[in-house]
């Protein structure tokens, strides 16, 4: 159905693929993953505009096909005063419009056959697209999605979570003959989320899905295709297939590395021996003897392993306070409203410790952006901050902190950092080279831009973190890194996020809105509220002794004991079959 072969494609001043192919076909609804900045939204506009792209090899898809698109920075119109029935069902409504429009010409028009040909045609697509029964398959998704009681609302009313759904639904319901959808889970609550998850699993056509969301992975797909260092693999099953057969290709082929290298190793210990002895001793036996060793070790090299899905740098997230503070109340909200047209949060009040690591969770819509913004700010009389604190910000509006027309370079020196030596080696350890320092802000994708943000939050020394969906965006090894940097920090955290994983692993308890004010939850309640609604018993534990166990196995590797990481993968199995 779609087919991309040996297609290669670059930047001016990056390359982002070599040779990759891959194919797509009926049922198949696919995961598209890889770190941010590979190169999966690009490849996705290629797909999608071929004609604006000079790449080569060859991309087959038929020019008849209808492609639906939905994006991941897709906001709703403030100003479109139009419901969601009406925003889901426009296709239909023009199509619906034209056909009695035909009609209404036939009555008077003498050229009856044009028109006939012209109304089978329209009749031929509302057709194609379900329009017989429109309706009621809008209301199917909308329940399907838990938005029916959104039906009549306006489109301009929507929180942006619920719009993204909208979104997919409109774009579904038009019998796209391809699906694509970049990130389209960033920022939902757990229970759009879950509604995300339903409409992905019900969808009859391909689906090609870029995502970073654990969650998703984990249920919604049977083909998995990576993309990392200009190369692509795809893989026919689950992503919990896909992440299991990448470890144990991991281990065999890191074992047969270790053996290259040991073979490599030796061999150059011979060389360097007979290039002694050729050197005191000019006879010709001597130096055809280290001519015949160089070429093996020439060989040695060329077919040394190399394994590109295997050796992904993960950045080196390291928040640390300049300072650490005494267990001490640093942050006091007290009789806290905030409203918009309504009222959304009203007369709360909590407070946050020294060494707190809270998350602040709630439905879309319901004010938290708004709540750690005015605390960033430090302007609202119902908000009290130690002076003693120093705050970092991090928002899930990338520009807010950013300044996307500057470089990666102008950005750090404006942020303190004294030249470009120390820009250039600070920014490595999040993954970005040399080369990019000059690039502009605005042109890297959505979880380098993240990424810069934290770094620069990082770099702040703060002992007060907000962070606004700091895991949106990020690939999974980043999401890995930024977990064991919240576990590792010595200062306080209040975060929004509607990651689970990251909530449980790194937050002390909760504080959820809803209802216009705030409670505090223990983590034990969290995990209890979280199943009954949108998991299995026990299977976030789950999640977490997988997790375990993988780390185990890497640090097995690093180590070079193949035997243990052989055995843990052992157990690894069994925990997946669970």
């Amino acid at each position: 159905m779609l087919k991309v072969d040996n297609l290669s494609y670059s930047f001016p001043q990056k390359d982002l693929y070599h040779n990759i192919s891959f194919t797509l076909e009926e049922g198949q609804h696919c995961a598209f993953i890889g770190t941010s900045g590979s190169g999966k939204t690009t490849l996705i506009d290629i797909i999608m505009n071929p004609e604006n792209y000079m790449f080569e090899g060859k991309l087959v898809i038929d020019p008849n096909y209808r492609i639906g698109y939905v994006s991941q920075f897709s906001q709703p119109d403030k100003t479109k005063e139009t419901t969601v029935f009406e925003y889901i069902a426009e296709a239909f409504i023009k199509l619906q419009n034209e056909l009695t429009s035909i009609c209404t010409e036939m009555e008077t028009s003498s050229d009856i056959d044009t028109l006939l040909e012209k109304y089978q045609h329209t009749l031929d697509a509302f057709d194609a697209i379900g329009g017989n029964d429109f309706e009621n398959n809008i209301t199917k998704k909308l329940g399907l999605a838990n938005l029916i009681k959104h039906k009549d609302l306006m489109i301009c009313d929507l929180s942006g979570g619920e719009f993204k759904l909208i979104q997919v639904i409109k774009e579904m319901l038009t019998r796209p003959d391809l699906m694509i959808m970049d990130e389209p889970d960033v920022f939902l609550d757990f229970e759009n989320l879950n509604a995300l998850k339903n409409l992905i699993n019900s969808h009859k056509g391909i689906l090609l899905i870029i995502t970073h969301n654990r969650y998703l992975l984990n249920h919604c797909f049977n083909k998995i295709i990576h993309l990392e260092n200009m190369e692509l693999q795809e893989f026919n099953g689950s992503y919990i297939d896909y992440n299991f057969s990448l470890l144990q290709t991991k281990i065999e082929l890191q074992e047969l590395a270790s053996v290259d290298n040991a073979e490599i190793e030796r061999n150059e210990i011979l060389i360097n021996k007979l290039r002694f002895i050729a050197t005191n001793h000019a006879e010709a036996a001597n130096g055809k003897s280290l001519k015949a060793r160089v070429k093996i070790q020439e060989r040695l090299e060329a077919r040394r392993i190399k394994a590109p899905f295997v050796a992904i740098k993960q950045p080196d997230i390291h928040l640390a306070p300049d300072h650490e503070l005494e267990e001490t109340t640093i942050l006091k909200v007290n009789d806290y409203s905030v409203a918009f047209d309504e009222m959304l949060i009203e007369n709360v009040s909590f407070e946050l410790k020294s060494t707190d690591k809270v998350a602040l969770i709630g439905s879309n819509g319901t004010g938290k952006t708004t709540l750690l913004r005015e605390i960033f700010k430090n302007t609202h009389d119902a908000i009290e901050i130690s002076d003693e604190v120093k705050v970092a910000y991090l928002s899930q509006l990338q520009g807010e902190i950013l300044d996307e027309s500057h470089t990666i370079l102008e950005e750090f020196l404006d942020a303190g950092f004294k030249n470009y030596e120390a820009v250039s080696s600070y920014i490595a350890n999040y993954g970005f080279d040399e080369e990019s320092l000059h690039q502009k802000i605005e042109s890297l994708s959505g979880g380098e831009k993240n990424m810069l943000q934290l770094a620069k939050v990082a770099a702040s020394d703060a002992n007060l973190l907000l962070l606004d969906e700091p895991t949106s965006h990020l690939d999974t090894y980043s999401q890995i890194a930024l977990e064991k940097a919240i576990q590792n920090y010595k200062g306080a955290i209040l975060m929004i996020s509607h990651d689970y994983y990251s909530i449980i692993n790194c937050m002390d308890y909760v504080l959820i809105i809803e209802n216009k004010t705030i409670r505090k939850m223990s983590m034990r309640k969290f995990r209890k509220m979280i199943y009954a609604g949108h998991f299995d018993k026990d299977y976030l534990e789950r999640e977490q002794k997988k997790k375990s166990v993988e780390t185990k196995i890497e640090l097995a590797l690093k180590d070079t004991n193949f035997e243990l990481a052989k055995k843990l993968s052992e157990e690894l199995e069994v925990l997946i079959k669970l």
